[in-house]
């Protein structure tokens, strides 16, 4: 058995939230996301709506984004604010809850993005 002072740092906290597994630090200050290189797209934003997965309760998806975490964070939490709902940013998706296709259309095309509707 290895004495205590070699086992490792921290295993959990909730002072800082989730932990990179790879540079111990907060997602939010993660040293190696940097490191990750951005998905390649076709330069084209898609919005569609979506409620598989999901109890039958809608969200707008926005895809195609190639942006790096912080600034997807930082437009995510634009379009949510500017939808006036709650919403996520997952795998480079941005998740608004609600269907807000229109206005979140609009918010990217204000921005300077080339944006599709994307499925019915």
């Amino acid at each position: 058995m290895k004495p205590r002072s070699t086992q490792g740092g921290l295993v959990y906290s909730t002072d800082s939230g989730c932990m990179c597994p790879t540079c111990r630090q907060a997602t939010a200050d993660c040293r190696c996301s940097a490191a990750k290189p951005t998905p390649a797209g076709d330069g084209i934003v898609r919005v569609s709506r979506e409620t598989k997965g999901r109890a039958g309760k809608g969200v707008t998806l926005v895809r195609g984004l190639t942006l790096d975490p912080l600034a997807l964070m930082t437009l995510g939490k634009q379009l949510k604010t500017a939808c006036g709902s709650g919403g996520t940013v997952k795998d480079g998706v941005i998740e608004v809850q609600g269907d807000h296709c229109d206005r979140v259309i609009e918010a990217l095309k204000g921005q300077g993005f080339t944006v599709k509707r994307a499925g019915g």
